[in-house]
């Protein structure tokens, strides 16, 4: 924190889809998201625990509907399961389960989160890359999940996959459940959106962890209400920019105005005015461009938040972060005469992909970043043991 091929299967199960479909409702889009970059074994010591409520392991089926995909039909509870990337696979732990045995690309998932959390030993490394250079159909059949966790157009949208391959993997391995929630900059999802919480309890219900959810719920209400209270007038609060960079010595940044993708959730909550937005530039999910320094320093945002999109900065420390990145933008030439390089405002701006768990503790430190006057960086603004009670089941 801030602190510091396999051989392909026998078919194993089916899903039935009643309603809805994985219609392509445009072409490719220039993102951070390709064939070669989508963006978008277990080891975990969670415990499942004892609070299912809607669905059971007594082999009766089920039914949770999610858009794109309608009602999937779940003939037990999944055990073993994949997911596109780390908000869900955040929310899987976050219920409980064992990590997902793959994601597209596991070093975008944050586990090193998980270390303020005590029981909690799930680490990305461990995590099969379910899409290489291209998504691997191989793999799928080698992992035998009881349940795929990604938006099946998305797939469609980003790589060579048609939509017999979307069915022979539904039908010949396990069912296929999830939404792309982080953005709503695609143009190509014109299906129903969900926020982060919405998503989770349709997950919740997936697994049988109701409880779970709702106790999640209620702590993370009571933490945003209560960091709510103490934020400063509008007129007080900082203009911020989101700009990924792809080195440790950018020239040219890809912008991200805040949107209403969970990606953007803690800054939303925190009650920033997204500087690149009141400027009028575009996301780089619709416009694939890039911006320099000399543009943003007309816009001159008081607090720059750095992603980097391969969850490099996160894990670095905040010394060598400093040391890095900054370091080198108070040396340039334009950089320097930035107002947040010269009042020692830029940040790590967290990443992407965000479940329950990672949302906690990336607004507090979003908290400690946009306002130290009012939150110290040695107050903590959630309960970690709480969090980790909820994990192992004691709701």
């Amino acid at each position: 924190m801030e602190h510091e091929v396999a051989a392909r299967k026998a078919p194993t199960r089916r899903e039935t889809i009643k309603g809805g479909g994985a219609l392509i409702s445009g072409g490719l889009l220039a993102g951070c998201a390709s064939e070669s970059d989508p963006s978008g074994g277990t080891n975990g010591s969670n415990s499942s625990g004892g609070a299912n409520t809607m669905a059971s392991d007594s082999g009766n089926p089920y039914s949770v509907t999610m858009a794109p995909m309608g009602d999937v039909e779940f003939e037990n509870v999944p055990k073993g399961w994949v997911a596109n990337n780390g908000s869900w696979a955040d929310m899987g732990i976050a219920l409980g389960q064992d990590p997902p045995k793959g994601l597209w690309r596991p070093n975008r998932y944050h586990t090193h989160i998980y270390d303020d959390i005590s029981g909690v030993d799930v680490d990305w490394r461990d995590l099969d890359e379910l899409w290489g250079e291209s998504l691997s159909k191989e793999l799928f059949y080698g992992i035998g999940a009881d349940v795929h966790v990604f938006d099946p157009e998305f797939v469609l949208s980003r790589s060579k996959w048609e939509q017999a391959d979307i069915d022979e993997i539904r039908e010949n391995v396990g069912p296929i459940f999830g939404n792309s929630i982080y953005s709503r900059a695609f143009q190509w999802h014109d299906h129903q959106y969900y926020s982060l919480y919405e998503a989770f309890e349709k997950l919740a219900q997936v697994f049988g962890q109701e409880q779970r959810y709702r106790a999640f719920k209620r702590l993370h209400d009571e933490f945003i209400g209560r960091v709510q209270d103490r934020l400063p007038p509008k007129s007080e609060r900082p203009s911020v920019a989101i700009l990924l960079a792809t080195s440790n010595e950018p020239e040219k940044f890809y912008p991200y105005p805040i949107n209403k993708g969970t990606s953007y959730k803690q800054w939303r909550d925190l009650g920033v005015t997204s500087a690149l937005r009141e400027a009028g530039i575009k996301d780089y999910y619709v416009s694939g461009g890039t911006i320099d320094y000399e543009t943003i320093l007309e816009i001159d945002p008081d607090v720059l938040l750095m992603w980097d999109g391969r969850g490099r900065f996160e894990r670095m420390s905040l010394q060598k972060f400093q040391n890095t990145l900054v370091s080198f933008m108070k040396g340039h030439e334009v950089a320097s005469q930035l107002t947040a390089v010269k009042n020692d405002d830029v940040y790590r701006g967290a990443g992407i992909y965000q479940g329950p768990i990672i949302n906690l503790a990336w607004t507090e430190r979003g908290a400690w970043q946009l306002y130290p006057d009012e939150f110290d960086r040695d107050e903590q603004l959630f309960d970690r043991k709480r969090v980790a009670d909820i994990i192992n089941g004691n709701v």
